[in-house]
């Protein structure tokens, strides 16, 4: 079922959903959280796509945030609900004009699921520089970005590990969860003593820099990065007192195993679809603090190989949030403050005019 509204309000939206509902013989809301797209006209399709199939694991209201032509003089919202189509859940494509297109949170507020988690994605390369204070990243438990569809992918990833805020994330970790789960279990295996290692992908490549970032951190010894000709992530070498363990996937769907002392095994990594990235997030909605770690360490080493000063440790980091926070919290109260000094200005002023005079000055603090 589809339903188009121009020219609308939050208020019609929600009557046109209810009424879809009972339409469609499903009056129960069964939707396990609220999906937040923030996209343009140009990747919304694939987007959409990538989220209705994701539904199907997890149904979910979809709210997709499509800013048009902020620059106009007259706001309009049109919507188009989408329902009982490919999926269990409810998809919502929000077209925003002039000046509402800078306020989407006030539009997407209202349509949230009560009671459920939000999560909001970035699919495109307009990837804010801390998700977590951007207006529609705030009203979400988990920020999901996408380095590797930006401009400037890895200076992208430095940017979101420096503003990374408990709940950030971004498919460039979530692409590696294959090749991590496949390293961890051939390193449970008894080997001898690593003392380094290498990660081969194509240039600018977020997964590599984080694969090779998490290695190191989990190792404790340095992993090179070398370039290929991709797909992807083509190779991981880790070298060892007795030889050399090779992962070797050159094709992007099926990797050779090498060992010592051991006969080559073929294993299956394909590079999986955004809808399956998505599902991956999805299941997770508590922060991921080991892909916080391997952020880090990527942050830091391009620092130090540019020859500038560490970013901030995890520890630091906290601090400077706290006091960002405590420092956001003094400039709220210090404007109730002078809101409200002003309020009893005009009330003096009209009580002195009430009884013929005019009310005298107070001191000011500090004056």
């Amino acid at each position: 079922m589809n339903i188009d509204l121009t020219g609308t309000t939050t208020r019609a939206i929600q009557d046109a959903l209810t009424q879809a509902r009972h339409l469609m013989g499903g009056p129960a809301v069964g939707m396990v959280l609220t999906l937040i797209i923030v996209t343009d006209e140009s990747a919304q399709y694939d987007a959409v796509r990538a989220a209705t199939e994701a539904a199907r694991e997890h149904p979910c209201r979809v709210l997709t945030v499509i800013s048009r032509d902020a620059r106009g003089s007259t706001s309009r919202l049109d919507a188009e609900i989408r329902m009982g189509e490919t999926g269990p859940g409810e998809t919502v494509l929000l077209r925003m004009y002039g000046p509402l297109a800078e306020h989407a949170d006030s539009v997407v507020v209202p349509l949230l699921m009560p009671d459920t988690p939000v999560v909001t994605w970035w699919p495109g390369g307009k990837v804010p520089k801390e998700p977590a204070r951007d207006p529609l990243g705030r009203l979400a438990s988990r920020r999901v970005t996408d380095a590797y569809a930006a401009r400037d992918r890895l200076g992208t990833l430095v940017r979101l590990a420096e503003g990374y805020r408990p709940g950030d994330t971004d498919f460039s970790w979530t692409r590696i969860t294959t090749w991590r789960t496949l390293l961890a279990s051939i390193l449970d295996q008894d080997h001898d003593a690593i003392l380094g290692g290498s990660v081969s992908a194509e240039p600018d490549s977020p997964s590599a820099e984080l694969l090779a970032a998490w290695l190191s951190v989990r190792l404790g010894v340095g992993i090179v990065r070398e370039v290929s000709d991709g797909p992807g992530i083509t190779g991981v070498t880790l070298r060892t007192s007795g030889g050399d363990l090779v992962v070797s996937r050159p094709d992007g769907r099926v990797a050779t195993l090498s060992r010592p002392d051991q006969p080559d095994r073929r294993v299956s990594l394909l590079r999986r679809p955004m809808s399956e990235l998505l599902a991956e997030e999805l299941r997770r909605l508590d922060p991921d603090e080991t892909y916080q770690e391997a952020a880090d360490r990527f942050a830091k080493d391009l620092a130090l190989a540019a020859g500038k000063r560490d970013p901030d440790l995890p520890g630091e980091r906290a601090e400077r949030v706290a006091a960002e926070d405590a420092a956001d919290r003094a400039a709220e109260r210090a404007a109730q403050r002078a809101a409200s000094r002003a309020g009893h200005r005009a009330e003096e002023k009209a009580e002195g005019k009430a009884a013929g005079k005019t009310p005298a000055r107070k001191k000011e603090d500090g004056a």
